[in-house]
């Protein structure tokens, strides 16, 4: 939908603008949402951690971790935030990246140094959780905790992980969805986390009065256990760049044409 307004500049002159309505303003006020997280997390630990929101666990998902994955991983310790996740299918691949540890260094010429794997998180990690995370949201936070990315500071998750199919409808063309893909864990869960959730190991609750004043309770006590586990794990650092011994080779020796040369007197006039 257009809407047209004529509009007049300090000339007199007469310019038509077209307006173009966003359809739905959710992106925006989430993109929000995230940078206003971020930004508390950044003054609170003096611009030290890194903080990755993750909505869900499809395309969207996907595209939001790899977004700021560069810059939020190279700090000293980062917050992966997985509440209000939405599911989906890229839990294993979101595990496998925040699951990552530093083994060496990539150290190119006029560049920063990169970790190796890429996007290591370069310290320790801390991990948000809460009701609103479900099916691959609760498989990630179960997997974040066996696992050891990090510990989970929150509430206990939804408790929705069998995965359904949406492949048929009835006669009058209503969709119906099948249970198909149930989960099971290690670590004495089993199948514990369907209908039940992953329990938090540091339970912070996010009450509405919280909400309505701006304070996320659970953010900031994730900030304070970064803290603290600094003190024991400390940050990666990449290698000084000078220090070695020389590898430069040593000069080559003279050829037989230039020994001769060099061995001939020179002229006294």
């Amino acid at each position: 939908m257009l809407n047209g307004a004529a509009h007049g500049d300090a000339s007199g002159r007469t310019r038509r603008i077209a307006v173009v309505p966003l359809r739905d303003e959710e992106r925006l006020r989430y993109q929000d949402w995230v940078q206003a997280n971020r930004r508390l997390v950044r003054e609170a630990s003096e611009g030290r951690f890194g903080y990755l929101h993750v909505p869900d666990m499809g395309a969207r998902g996907w595209a939001q971790l790899h977004r700021d994955l560069d810059t939020e991983t190279g700090l000293d310790a980062l917050v992966v935030d997985v509440r209000r996740n939405r599911g989906g299918h890229t839990s294993q691949l979101v595990a496998e990246l925040i699951g990552r540890r530093v083994t060496g260094w990539s150290v190119p010429r006029g560049e920063q140094p990169r970790t190796y794997p890429r996007h290591a998180p370069r310290g320790p990690v801390v991990i948000l959780a809460d009701e609103f995370a479900g099916s691959d949201g609760d498989i990630i936070t179960a997997v974040g905790k066996l696992r050891g990315i990090g510990p989970v500071v929150g509430t206990r998750t939804w408790g929705g992980v069998i995965g359904i199919d949406n492949r048929f409808k009835l006669a009058d063309g209503t969709a119906v969805t099948q249970p198909r893909y149930a989960t099971w864990f290690e670590g004495g869960i089993g199948w514990g986390v369907e209908n039940f959730g992953v329990e938090p190991d540091i339970e912070v609750a996010y009450p509405p009065h919280a909400y309505a004043a701006g304070i996320d309770p659970q953010l900031e006590h994730g900030i304070g256990v970064l803290k603290e586990m600094l003190v024991e794990i400390p940050t990666q650092r990449p290698p000084a760049r000078e220090g070695y011994r020389s590898v430069r080779p040593a000069p080559l020796p003279l050829r037989p044409q230039d020994r001769e040369a060099a061995s001939v007197p020179a002229y006294q006039g």
